[in-house]
């Protein structure tokens, strides 16, 4: 009779307030092997972790259904203790290492060793000190493990952030009773060569029988060290597969593949259009999670360009750093007239117009009413629906009232009245009326990220149908930024790809999965450096 696995999750269900995240998934990880997980963004990965560690979300939403079994045995994991108990270790994206505190510290913290002292001896236990002598000794062992040149003594602050990766990795292996690791995308913040580090030190670890769970974008990493591939897409498990019995190529498609239904009613070869309305040369943005490090990019009058990517790749920066909402350098060139930075004001003056993924933080004053939503900026901008007496000025409320009852009834906004606040209605209305106050500054173009996130799915149609007819029936060239690949497939002219901040290429939205899930991996130009080579 063959081993039981390390971990087992067994036909996974969740669901969040009726729209069901994962739909009958199972995982199988061996001993001393890598299984990698992978998926687009909002296939379900993070929730499948988050059941796994037993996250608060999880179980404060009604908890799952399925099993998870440890070495062959039911387990229930109710807390990230829990998960730590049954030897289950996860190094996450985000950095959660204490500046002030050394490496050492890090790695050993809430399993600091002590030793006794005299004073000890006498007044007991509590009056322990910090064995740093055996606590420096172990944290070298693991970082040693990972093969990397770290003094355990030094403090973190101030270290570069590949370091930061290894100290969370080097405390999660210190454990004694570590079965499992989760890597979470570990190689995002490495560089090439600290990459094939990771890849090395995860062998040993390995070699050491412990089971890793490595969830990433990078394919050709998979294929470097991973013995099983579990695909999920859209929630659902697509594929359990062998790594020496599949190919990049395969992976991709699977990974992207799903039916694409094309909005538009004619495919445009938008590239042959003369006049460049929008070009970005060598342009950069410092915007925290979405760096972008030297974007070249023609915008072309009349088009929908979508902007595509992994999260955390850069595709978000882009319209932030055009608007001037974070700070950006190169150029961008807008009508042949070079764009001032961190000016949102004079960037809309100029009929640049802004939708933001964050509709609730930027896009809306909730407390306000609709109507106010709609006119303020152009209000301020444009000095419109304004009355003036002498050097006195006034809202000019019943064209305010007339403007926005258009709007509403063109955009379909589900609300009691123009007056009614934002606060109070739902997030695909809200994300309409974003809509309706950039269309009331009569923009020549229009920059919308993630229109459709947070939705339903009547009110995402709505919204790529509004898109389109203001592309189609008024000319605005939109420039749309978007989570959901599918949705740039069914209404975009031309597909940017944004890998690690910069355009890894440009696709046509009929183009191949496989070109999609490559691009989108960063594994696209390695493969054809490949073939060229060859």
């Amino acid at each position: 009779m063959s081993e039981p696995y390390v971990l087992s999750m067994q036909n996974i269900e969740k669901d969040y307030f009726g729209n069901k995240v994962l739909k009958g998934v199972t995982i199988n990880a061996r001993a001393g092997e890598v299984h990698a997980l992978l998926g687009e963004n909002g296939a379900g990965k993070s929730t499948l972790m988050n059941i796994l560690f037993g996250m608060p979300v999880i179980h404060n939403t009604g908890g799952y259904n399925g099993k998870i079994m440890i070495d062959g045995k039911e387990v229930l994991i109710k807390s990230p203790k829990d998960a730590m108990e049954h030897g289950i270790g996860m190094v996450h994206q985000e950095f959660m290492l204490i500046p002030g505190f050394s490496v050492t510290e890090n790695i050993k913290l809430n399993r600091e060793i002590l030793k006794s002292n005299a004073v000890s001896t006498l007044f007991g236990k509590s009056m322990k000190t910090l064995d740093r002598k055996t606590m420096n000794a172990d944290a070298r062992q693991a970082i040693d493990t990972l093969g990397v040149d770290i003094n355990e003594r030094q403090g973190v602050a101030g270290m570069p952030v590949g370091y930061m990766q290894f100290i969370e990795i080097a405390r999660e292996i210190d454990k004694r009773n570590v079965r499992l690791l989760v890597f979470d995308e570990p190689t995002a913040v490495l560089t090439e060569s600290e990459a094939e580090t990771l890849l090395a030190a995860m062998r040993r670890i390995c070699d050491a029988g412990i089971a890793i769970l490595f969830i990433t974008h990078r394919l050709e990493e998979v294929m470097a060290i991973a013995n099983d591939i579990t695909i999920l897409r859209d929630g659902e498990q697509v594929a359990a597969l062998e790594a020496a019995k599949t190919n990049v190529m395969q992976i991709a498609a699977m990974m992207v593949g799903r039916e694409i239904e094309s909005m538009l009613s004619e495919n445009r070869d938008i590239s042959k259009t003369p006049e460049v309305l929008l070009q970005l040369k060598n342009f950069k943005v410092q915007m925290p999670g979405e760096q972008i490090k030297g974007v070249d990019l023609e915008i072309h009058k009349g088009e929908i360009l979508g902007l595509g990517g992994l999260a955390g790749q850069g595709k978000i920066g882009i319209a932030n750093g055009v608007m001037g909402l974070y700070p950006a350098s190169g150029q961008a060139i807008y009508k042949g007239e070079v764009l001032p930075f961190s000016q949102p004001e004079a960037i809309l003056k100029k009929g640049i117009a802004f939708v933001s993924e964050d509709r609730r933080g930027v896009g809306l004053l909730l407390d306000s009413s609709i109507e106010d939503n709609i006119v303020i900026s152009s209000m301020h901008i444009h000095k419109r629906f304004i009355r003036k007496y002498g050097p006195v000025t006034q809202k000019n409320g019943k064209e305010v009232r007339d403007h926005a009852n258009k709007l509403i009834q063109d955009l379909d906004i589900r609300c009691t009245g123009p007056d009614q606040p934002s606060r109070r209605l739902s997030g695909g209305n809200q994300q309409k009326v974003c809509i309706a106050r950039a269309l009331t500054l009569n923009p020549d173009i229009l920059f919308v990220s993630e229109p459709t996130r947070g939705i339903d799915i009547g009110a995402k149609k709505l919204v790529l149908d509004t898109l389109i007819k203001l592309n189609r029936e008024h000319g605005m060239t939109i420039v749309m930024t978007s989570s959901e690949l599918a949705e740039l497939r069914s209404i975009c002219d031309r597909i940017a790809i944004v890998t690690e901040g910069k355009i890894e290429g440009i696709l046509a939205p009929n183009d191949s999965d496989a070109d999609f899930g490559l691009m989108m991996s960063g594994d696209y130009g390695k493969l054809i450096e490949k073939e060229e080579a060859r």
